[in-house]
This record gives structure tokens, C-alpha cells and sequence, in this order.
């Protein structure tokens, strides 16, 4: 029995590590780092066990996980083809739909829907990934219905109508910047003279405050930074990236970043370097740039700014920094790029990740890196990718090279882009799980050691 003793000890301990929650686009901190220890260090050839499948509508969002329950939109189209012609509108009618699952069994708790014509690009299904937050859980449609129901219950606290109340024009791809929780407020993207960036009392919708004025509003999620001692609310909009204080909306620094069709999309990225503390921001139409973070008040300078073949152009997906490299998906290449921080020199591309054996724009993945607390697992500072193919990819990132430790297909890609068969909608990992879906179904497949 004493031989057996610690394998049996490792077990229990093991069985009764606390499980992370997933409760935002990308994870608690908001960062696409995932802190959960116990997990595997390894996908074998046989695959990863289905805990379950379980049928869904048509939607680019992904899952939020949050105290036992996975939430999800999607979009119920009834009738109508779905063309994807990225300059023009597709008009639909169906119905928005919050859906409210258990995370363990699949099985539906509650639904929500509500009528939403539909008259944007890409029209499949909403953007932006539940924000759960205090027992309430906070969607944005793709036509710009914000609304606060209870987690548990599915019942309507507030809504907010962004198109009418604000006069915000939707945008060709949608309404897309992911709700952001800080405090007692909720910041969304809107849009409208005046209105890129509002911020509403979470409990009650009220409006705080209304900052910025832009030609559109872009697509970037509201990213909230600290530096210089400051906490900074950043709003990149399609001219400017554009630094806010968090309590009031004033403006505390403005830099021109410009991408091409009003496509800022990815999160801004923050890191400590060698330079100082540094912020990294890029889009469409090769627009992209590294500013220094000034250290005695709030403020940014241009260290550098993106060339054809140099830095990393993101759309997306949003890329990362680790230690003096950058990983990210490019849009123009569509391959996994990592990139030298401090010159923007590209040290290696790949397209095994996002396209595999296909070529063309816009091939994505996107990024989690695995830092249990601790480092506690064999898996530390490894990299999860989810392909635009569908598969689940545990990879090696360094400098030198991308290292592919292991994939298993999860879901098919039930949508389309530029001819690829594509699935676009960013994961969750929670609960030794990973919830992901497509426009027919939300799998989660369990990643326990």
C-alpha cells in the first residue's frame, strides 16, 4: 500500500484543484492567458474525450463561462441565403438569441431572443462575447442591442437600443467591441457624434459619461491599462488610438492610427521591455505601430511603425507579447508570425496554424497561452491555438521557431471567407474544459490531466 500512497495522494489533489472560470472574451483578466492548473500537457493521436455536443444557431461570438453555466449568442435565421461579400450588406431577418447552458451536462437553463433584422457583412451571427459580471450577464448584438439580463434566470434587467438612442450608425461588419466591466461601470463601443466610447452604470443602464468623436467607431474592444501609474481606458477607433481616464472619459492622450476601412480590431498589447514599458497596436492595410508609454504621466511616443514586410498586422485575432517577441496572426500573409519587439523584424511565419495547406488573407488563430499559477503543470508556457480549420492546437512559441506539440479536430468550419471554409469565433477555457463552436453547434471537450 505505502508504493501506492502517492499516486493516490496526487489524485485527490488533483480531483480537488479549484477550476477556473472563462467569464469575458479572452478569459478573466482579459489578457487570452488561461491560470488553470491540472490541465494536460499533451493532445495524444486518439484525441481529447467530448464531454458533449449540443445544437446552436449561426454567430462569430464566443462562450463565457461563469459559475457553472456557458453563455452563448447566436443567431436564428430562419430563411434567406447568407452571402459573405465583404463590401456589401446582407439583409436578413430572423432573431437574436442569449442562450444559457450547464456547463457540465449541455443541458439548456434559459433563452432570450428578441427580432433582429439584420443588414451587415458577414451576417451570420453576433460578434461580441458575453460579459458576466456580479449574477448579471452583458450581451452586444451585431445591430447594437445591449442588454443586462440576470446570469441565473435569464430575465431582462435593461436594455439599450445603441442605434437609436445614440444615433450610431451601424457598422458594415457589425457592432463588435466586446463589453467591458470595470468597477460599477460598463464600457461598450457605440459610436455616434461624441459617443465612440459610453459608459453605463451596470446595474441600472444609465449613462456615466459619452467621450470621443471619430469618422466610424471601429471594431476594437474597450482595453483597460495601467501605466505611469495610471489605470487608462483605451478606445482605438478608426482614425486614433486613444487613451481615456476610466472615471469621467477625458481624454488623456491621442495618437493617429489609421487602418484601412475603419478596421481596428484587435486589442492594444502592453508589455515591460528592455525599452521601458511599451504598447503595440496594428490593422489592415499593413497599419501598425510600437509606442513608448510614457513613465511620469500619461502619455505615448512612436518608437517605431510597421513597413510591408516588416511587424505583424492583426485583425481577428488578437496577438501577444512574451518577454522581447510578439506572436500574431497576420491578415495580409494570413500566417503566424513572430516578431523581434524592439525593431519589428519578423523572425518566422507559418500557415500551420490558421490555414494548414491553404493560402490566402485573413488566416487566423486564435492565441492562449497556458501560466497555471505556479507554473504548476508540464504544460506551462506552452500556447493553445484554435484554428480557422477547427482544430485544437497545443504549440511550443519561441523566438527560434513554432513547435506543434499536438492538434485534434473539434468542430467544422461552417462559415466562409474569401473561398475557405473558415470557423472564426474565439473559445473559452474553463473548468478544465474548452468550450468552442461554429454555426451549428457548441462542443466542450475536456482537457484534465
Amino acid at each position: 500500500m505505502k508504493i501506492f500512497l502517492p499516486f493516490l495522494l496526487l489524485v485527490t489533489f488533483c480531483t480537488h484543484l479549484p477550476a477556473d472560470d472563462w467569464p469575458q472574451w479572452m478569459g478573466p483578466e482579459r489578457d487570452g492567458v488561461w491560470r488553470e492548473a491540472g490541465v494536460v500537457s499533451a493532445i495524444p493521436a486518439r484525441g481529447l474525450p467530448v464531454k458533449w455536443r449540443v445544437p446552436v444557431k449561426g454567430g462569430y461570438s464566443g462562450p463565457a463561462v461563469a459559475d457553472g453555466r456557458v453563455y452563448l449568442t447566436d443567431y436564428d435565421r430562419p430563411e434567406g441565403p447568407l452571402a459573405n461579400a465583404p463590401n456589401d450588406r446582407t439583409e436578413l431577418a430572423g432573431r437574436e438569441r442569449i442562450l444559457c447552458f450547464d456547463a457540465a451536462t449541455g443541458t439548456l437553463l434559459w433563452k432570450h431572443d428578441y427580432a433582429c433584422p439584420y443588414a451587415i457583412s458577414y451576417a451570420s451571427g453576433p460578434r461580441c462575447t458575453p460579459t458576466v459580471s456580479d449574477g448579471k450577464v452583458y450581451v452586444l448584438g451585431a445591430e447594437g442591442n445591449l442588454t443586462c439580463l440576470d446570469a441565473a434566470t435569464g430575465r431582462v434587467v435593461w436594455s439599450k437600443d445603441l442605434e437609436r438612442e445614440y444615433g450610431a450608425p451601424v457598422p458594415i461588419w457589425g457592432f463588435c467591441g466586446h463589453p467591458l466591466v470595470d468597477g460599477e461601470r460598463l464600457i461598450c463601443l457605440v459610436g455616434g457624434p461624441g459617443s465612440v466610447a459610453v459608459a453605463f452604470d451596470k446595474a441600472t443602464g444609465r449613462e456615466l459619461w459619452r467621450a470621443v468623436s471619430a469618422s466610424e467607431s471601429g471594431y476594437c474592444p474597450p482595453t483597460m491599462i495601467e501605466s505611469a501609474g495610471t489605470r487608462q481606458l483605451l478606445i482605438w477607433d478608426a482614425d486614433n488610438l486613444n487613451a481615456l481616464e476610466p472615471a469621467t472619459g477625458r481624454v488623456l492622450w491621442s495618437e493617429p492610427l489609421k487602418p484601412m476601412y475603419g478596421m481596428s480590431i484587435m486589442a492594444p498589447q502592453v508589455a515591460d521591455t528592455k525599452q521601458g514599458r511599451v504598447l503595440f497596436a496594428s490593422g489592415i492595410g499593413r497599419v501598425g505601430a510600437l509606442f513608448a508609454l510614457a513613465a511620469d504621466a500619461p502619455g505615448a511616443n512612436v518608437l517605431w511603425r510597421g513597413e510591408p514586410k516588416s511587424a505583424v498586422y492583426c485583425a481577428n485575432s488578437t496577438p501577444f507579447i512574451d518577454g522581447d517577441t510578439l506572436y500574431g496572426c497576420d491578415c495580409d500573409t494570413g500566417f503566424l508570425t513572430a516578431v523581434d519587439l524592439a525593431t519589428g523584424a519578423r523572425l518566422w511565419e507559418t500557415g500551420a496554424p490558421t490555414m494548414g495547406t491553404r493560402r490566402g488573407k485573413h488566416g487566423t488563430a486564435f492565441l492562449v497561452r497556458h501560466r497555471p499559477a505556479g507554473g504548476a503543470s508540464a504544460a506551462a508556457g506552452r500556447t493553445w491555438l484554435f484554428s480557422e480549420t477547427g482544430d485544437l492546437i497545443l504549440a511550443s512559441l519561441t523566438p527560434t521557431g513554432y513547435a506543434e506539440l499536438g492538434r485534434t479536430h473539434v468542430v467544422d468550419p461552417t462559415n466562409e471567407c474569401f473561398g475557405r471554409d473558415v470557423v472564426w469565433s474565439h473559445p473559452a477555457f474553463a473548468g478544465r474544459c474548452v468550450f468552442a463552436r461554429n454555426d451549428r453547434e457548441l462542443v466542450c471537450i475536456s482537457l484534465a490531466e
